[in-house]
């Protein structure tokens, strides 16, 4: 099977990203080729490095406006061959300038069960409001922040004697399963956008 190309890109500790490179060492079908980081001190960096994977810490303002930063973004990964991006903590939204270069190929990850709990602060969020199950979304990004298309959620309990740390670590440890296995239907060829603009992803086998 030929390997699905993907672009990274992070701006913190990199623990998705490690999360799939992982996968990969075991039989993910994916290779990384190439990680962008917003920041030159994210640990996310050492990890791609310490893969071989090619890095790059970008700077936006050398840049005078959004559109052209991200015209750019769009081209280092263009020309590393990249077929989907993929942001793994990724502090930034994305102009249409990425979103229109890799239509319908940039995946997120939000750290809740969209709808609910949009924004920077879902972990934080759905704990002050007493959700009994929260969890993790995987959803194509677009131009309107958290609202792309839905590729996969999985919930995640809050449970009775939980702290928020307890209940992010949870969380976070979803994440690492959820992130490879949709990239794993994505190489597989079992995942679908119909006319509705609705995911579908076929079971193995």
């Amino acid at each position: 099977m030929e390997k699905l190309k993907i672009g990274v890109l992070l701006s913190g500790s990199g623990t998705n990203l490690q999360a799939i490179i992982d996968e990969i060492a075991e039989d993910l079908p994916v290779e990384v080729v190439h990680v962008l980081s917003s920041r030159p001190d994210a640990y996310g960096i050492e990890r791609a490095r310490a893969a071989g994977i090619p890095v790059t810490v970008f700077d936006r303002s050398c840049y005078e406006d959004p559109t052209a930063a991200d015209g750019r973004i769009a081209a280092i990964m263009d020309k590393a061959g990249a077929e989907y991006l993929v942001m793994a903590g990724y502090m930034r939204k994305l102009t249409p300038v990425v979103l229109d270069a890799f239509p319908d190929r940039v995946l997120n990850l939000h750290p809740a069960l969209l709808p609910s709990f949009k924004g920077a602060h879902a972990i934080q969020d759905a704990w002050d409001a007493g959700v009994k199950v929260t969890g993790v979304t995987v959803h194509l990004a677009n131009e309107d922040y958290d609202k792309g298309p839905i590729v996969a959620q999985r919930a995640v309990p809050v449970l009775e004697g939980d702290d928020i740390d307890a209940l992010e670590a949870r969380i976070h440890e979803t994440e690492h399963v959820i992130y490879p296995e949709v990239l794993r239907a994505i190489a597989e060829g079992r995942m679908t956008l119909d006319a509705d603009r609705k995911i579908h992803i076929q079971p193995l086998g």
